[in-house]
């Protein structure tokens, strides 16, 4: 009985030793995992940036001559917006002097049905 018990013993405890070994192992493949995961995603954001500067440059070059027209066009609304303020207020003077000469010019006269009784 008692190398039986011995024998239990020994393997109980090679039993634990592997348990210690096999998280051991799974710590480190998990730190392996952590460290090639880390360094994909340091690899996706270089080629990531390296394309967007390259869309940029091609963007750029296919869309460069809208920018300067964009540019021209809202310089010619500014203008046009200009020149119809101005209009504006010398056409709002010119009426309200019309208006008002009609209003205060007044001219009485006796209309041409008018009778007079008498």
């Amino acid at each position: 009985m008692a190398s039986q018990s011995a024998r239990i013993q020994q393997l109980l405890q090679a039993e634990k030793r592997e348990a210690k070994r096999v998280l051991e192992v799974q710590k480190q493949k998990n730190r392996c995992l952590k460290q090639a995961k880390e360094e994909a995603q340091a690899e996706i954001e270089q080629y990531q940036c390296q394309h967007e500067k390259e869309f940029k440059a091609k963007e750029a070059a296919a869309l460069g001559s809208h920018g300067n027209y964009s540019e021209g066009v809202e310089k010619e609304i500014t203008e046009k917006i200009t020149i119809i303020k101005e209009n504006y207020q010398q056409i709002i003077e010119m009426v309200l002097e019309q208006l008002l000469s009609l209003v205060c010019d007044i001219k009485p006269e006796i209309h041409v049905n008018y009778r007079i009784s008498g």
